[in-house]
């Protein structure tokens, strides 16, 4: 689980800011206890803010971080694909990612120092006894690795400028290491937008639809239709738990199913023969008949959709106990179908493995499901850095638990919402003289 994560220099972000998942309040239920942990740690966090605040530049400076360990090794040549605050010294200075994380019991601290030419620091400690422990550090090419760790000798021949250690020592099956890594690269992102300096394939993000289109697949018997036992339980079916989900969405859905089209041998007339299409028919239930009407994932309706984007990325968290990322966790969502989400990630009995949900918002009605600790805000300066605000901890006061989050929002008690001059948009508008 994902305790905390602070970046600087990251598109409009500039200064240091800090997202922390370590719970307040810590007498609930969705904040998880660790043996070696003396704090509880939350598994929602919901970012508000303006438009053009920076709250999709938080969760991509995570994303990114994520993709770098996880493809650097393969993906970075020539320079590193990093985005800086475009003003000041922001383009000569660079960008630091810190991250810590519980992974199996351990906790873990990770940090690197990028330019755009080289990884100018990176290094990674563990906490096995609540002490710290170098596993290994790194300046420039020059690398030291904690005494035991011999198996990783061989990540300094794969090390280049541009190359993090990490991604070049999980090719080595190195437990002490490798599962932090496979942690952090295995975070799941949808909202994304895709950057031209990721080579084609590598960009953070990627289509959600593929995932969940694989639950249904392959087709086993439908033996039960939870998604909350054991994944390795011979009892589990993730095509039912997926059907589940979509039925919530869409009470007309009874089923889906994927049908493969004959082959088009008169595709075009200077391309060769198209071979059997396979496409996504989702199954309708009309009252009154015995027949179930098929439709293409792209005639249901934009919530439909959206909602059947996130199943697959969603379930995968849950039964992996992954960190799943959303941008615009609201875009062509109901309110309740958002709110359910959020539900299946606080609580124990649907998120057993402390699956993480962190997601940017602009709809006030979850704050109605969030606890103040899950809340935080992002606010633009007159210089145009992002920074980033805990609720429970705004103004230096602590924020009552028994608070209406949303009506305290909206009414503008904590910043972080847009301020509209009615009388500047009339006068654009032309509906008012330049001289009133």
């Amino acid at each position: 689980m994902l305790l905390r994560f602070e970046v600087s220099n990251y598109r409009s972000i500039l200064d240091p800011v800090e997202l922390s998942m370590i719970a307040v309040d810590k007498d609930r239920a969705a904040a998880r206890e660790f043996e070696l942990l003396a704090e509880r740690v939350l598994s929602i966090a919901g970012i508000y803010g303006p438009n053009a605040s920076g709250k999709s530049n938080l969760v991509e400076a995570i994303a990114w971080l994520s993709r770098a360990v996880g493809r650097s090794l393969r993906a970075w040549d020539e320079f590193i694909p990093r985005e800086p605050f475009k003003f000041g010294q922001g383009p000569k200075t660079p960008s630091t990612y810190e991250v810590e994380m519980v992974i199996e019991g351990v906790r873990y601290a990770y940090r690197v120092d990028v330019d755009d030419s080289a990884v100018l620091f990176e290094g990674l400690y563990s906490y096995p006894e609540r002490r710290r422990r170098v596993l290994f550090e790194r300046e420039d090419l020059e690398i030291r690795f904690r005494r035991g760790l011999g198996t990783l000798a061989g990540t300094r021949e794969l090390l280049t400028p541009t190359t993090l250690a990490l991604s070049a020592a999980m090719r080595f099956n190195e437990p002490e290491v490798q599962p932090f890594g496979h942690a952090l690269a295995g975070i799941q992102v949808l909202g994304v937008r895709r950057r031209t300096q990721w080579p084609r394939g590598l960009m953070p993000g990627g289509p959600g639809i593929s995932r969940t289109e694989r639950l249904f697949d392959e087709r086993g018997p439908s033996m039960q239709s939870s998604l909350f036992d054991d994944p390795d339980s011979a009892l589990s079916n993730p095509r039912e738990s997926a059907l589940a989900l979509l039925r919530f969405a869409d009470l007309g859905i009874d089923d889906v199913q994927i049908v493969q089209d004959e082959a088009d041998e008169a595709y075009t007339s200077t391309l060769p023969p198209r071979g059997p299409q396979r496409h996504l028919r989702l199954m309708h239930r009309v009252a009154g008949q015995d027949v179930d009407m098929p439709f293409d994932l792209d005639e249901e309706s934009a919530g439909t959709r959206t909602w059947f984007q996130l199943i697959g990325p969603t379930l995968s968290a849950l039964r992996s106990g992954r960190i799943l990322l959303i941008d615009e966790i609201d875009a062509s969502l109901h309110p309740r179908l958002s709110a359910r989400l959020l539900e299946l990630f606080q609580d124990l009995e649907t998120n057993p493995f402390g699956a993480q949900l962190i997601f940017t918002t602009h709809d006030t009605s979850l704050l109605n499901y969030l606890n103040r600790d899950e809340v935080w805000l992002t606010e633009k300066g007159e210089s145009g850095a992002t920074t980033l605000s805990a609720l429970a901890e705004f103004g230096g006061d602590k924020v009552r638990r028994s608070l209406n989050l949303e009506k305290a929002y909206l009414q503008g008690r904590f910043g972080a919402v847009p301020e509209l001059d009615q009388f500047i948009l009339r006068q654009a508008l032309g509906l008012v003289s330049s001289d009133a």
